[in-house]
């Protein structure tokens, strides 16, 4: 790969990246710290001769481990991560826009009740699109785990949706 395709790789995952350090330190500027990190390790890499057969799963899996070693390092708990803007659709009235905002921003906080692993099997498949093998990649976990913690992350926040809409409970 030339200089110019792993540029432009690079670019294109460096917002996803983010996302993912943001989803574990909670933080902004500690999330582009990490990214800056990996950033100029896979550049160095790069430059150094090394290819890589899936640049995206393996700066994801820099970033998991950069994120948790910053944790680790700060004796932090993970932070509410802020409602991460949708796009809204035209045709929706701002009743239903509402609507739509409010669902998503009690998923978000459900989110982050969730066991480590569970949320971020949830964030890389449901948010950024991954698929169970990269995700496998990236946490450095076995298939099935994915599934399975993903499953249960879905499950979680189904029923506590369910609970709050019916009946208007919440375990927070």
């Amino acid at each position: 790969m030339n200089r110019k395709e792993f540029t432009y790789q690079l670019l294109n995952i460096k917002d996803k990246l983010y996302r993912f350090a943001r989803r574990i330190v909670g933080r902004e500027d500690e999330a582009e710290d990490v990214v800056q990190e990996v950033v100029i390790k896979l550049w160095k890499k790069h430059e150094g001769g090394e290819q890589y057969n899936n640049l995206e799963a393996y700066g994801m899996r820099m970033t998991k481990n950069l994120s948790l070693d910053k944790l680790k390092s700060k004796h932090k708990q993970n932070q509410q991560l802020e409602t991460i803007t949708e796009p809204t659709t035209s045709s929706l009235n701002p009743y239903q826009v509402a609507e739509q905002s409010d669902t998503l921003g009690r998923i978000h906080g459900l989110m982050q009740s969730l066991p480590e692993k569970q949320r971020m099997v949830m964030q890389l498949r449901d948010i950024e699109g991954m698929t169970y093998q990269e995700i496998a990649e990236v946490l450095d976990i076995p298939m099935n785990q994915v599934k399975v913690n993903l499953f249960r992350a879905r499950k979680q926040i189904k029923e506590q949706l369910l609970n709050i809409e019916s009946y208007g409970l919440s375990k927070h």
